[in-house]
């Protein structure tokens, strides 16, 4: 891949696909950390005199304008981190969008409508899809692919429109592509992965690739209580994935086969009902009441999980420890998050919900080596899978 660098911007129009998919209340974005992300790489092409079109999704509007799934609020947030105004188009494609494009000056920026509005953008029909990329590449000159968050989806603005103009990945897929061959090609050691959230099924193939790969996989959320349930214990009303079994059973062994440390949670917050207040008690992962559900990794798990990190060199965590938005099961997730500030390893928080977690606690960002923005496309990358968006920046 060529980086943003190598081109020759000035005077042109530069189609930057973003990745501002951020969480709305209403209007209000509760965590822009993704727009933040974005705003180095158009600043870049703004200073060299480009002619920026930035375009985007939010949410699943599935194919039709949805009004609660606008850019609008993003493009005001992007303006002011940017410290300039940024045209809105109200369509993707239409007359806003190329009025609001012909306008642009040099050093300018505009922001093209939720590009989802389009049935062709998410289109499973190559030539449909091929249609709207024709529509997008009318816009622009040159193409830089920089929503990483993006890139494991096989959608015209991300695999089909780097087709049809010169292409460059832009400052943030490069680093995230840097981040992700540090922890596959050659990491230092002990290589720690951290996994959480809900499913197991979520983190099937990654499990099975980094079981040749790391020295240790810590695991907890929602998806520790398929593993202990595995092994034979009682999980109570705790999340659990049936079908998943004999899927778990044979990573279990093969972790053992492989001499991989599997650690689980020796103790839990067990809660009598899914609530913020729900009533809990600490109790012993073997020995989870029938009528509770763990909601959150006990305090011996958390010491447990904190002295395993300790010598690692390197570590990648994804997925929450417990059900982090509620307070009084935040603790795990803090107490991982502040292992992992504390460690000379090489960190990386692995995007979703885990980056989400690091800025809702309110946690300093620059205590990790490095925190993706994308972690469905972190995932697949650390799977082994080809991710079209980066294939397509790749041609």
């Amino acid at each position: 891949m060529i980086g943003i660098d190598e081109l020759d911007v000035k005077g042109r129009r530069v189609f930057v696909r973003a990745d501002l998919n951020v969480p709305l209340d209403g209007e209000t974005i509760t965590d822009d950390g993704r727009i933040r992300a974005s705003v180095p790489t158009i600043r870049k092409l703004i200073e060299r005199g480009a002619k920026v079109v930035v375009a985007a999704h939010l949410g699943r509007p599935k194919g039709s304008p949805t009004p609660k799934y606008s850019l609008a609020p993003v493009s005001r947030r992007l303006a002011e981190l940017l410290g300039e105004d940024v045209a809105f188009a109200t369509d993707v494609v239409g007359d806003s969008a190329r009025a609001t494009v012909d306008a642009l000056q040099d050093g300018q920026v505009a922001l093209l409508e939720n590009l989802r509005f389009e049935p062709g953008e998410e289109s499973k029909d190559d030539s449909v899809r091929g249609e709207f990329a024709d529509r997008l590449a009318a816009l622009a000159e040159l193409y830089v692919g920089d929503g990483f968050g993006a890139v494991h989806r096989k959608h015209a603005s991300v695999y089909d429109l780097p087709k049809r103009l010169p292409h460059a990945a832009g400052d943030l897929v490069l680093a995230e592509v840097e981040v992700l061959k540090r922890l596959t090609e050659d990491p230092a050691r002990p290589y720690v992965v951290i996994l959480g959230g809900a499913k197991v099924s979520d983190k099937l193939g990654v499990i099975a690739n980094l079981l040749s790969k790391v020295d240790r996989l810590l695991v907890g959320g929602g998806m520790a209580y398929t593993f202990l349930k595995a092994q034979g214990h009682e999980v109570g009303k705790s999340l659990l994935q049936e079908d998943q079994l004999d899927q778990v059973r044979g990573f279990l062994d093969e972790a053992a086969a492989r001499g991989v440390e599997l650690v689980l949670p020796v103790d839990v917050l067990a809660a009598t009902h899914f609530a913020a207040d729900a009533p809990h008690e600490v109790v012993a992962s073997t020995a989870i009441p029938a009528d509770r559900e763990g909601l959150d990794i006990g305090p011996k798990t958390r010491e447990l999980f904190a002295s395993k990190l300790a010598d690692a060199r390197t570590v990648f965590w994804n997925g929450p420890m417990g059900v982090f938005e509620f307070e009084a099961f935040s603790g795990g997730t803090r107490a991982v998050a502040e292992a992992l500030i504390g460690s000379e390893a090489f960190t990386v928080v692995g995007g979703g919900d885990s980056a989400a977690a690091v800025r809702l606690l309110g946690l300093p960002e620059d205590g990790f080596s490095h925190i993706s923005t994308g972690g469905g496309a972190s995932l697949e990358y650390l799977e082994g899978k080809t991710l079209p968006g980066l294939a397509a920046l790749e041609e």
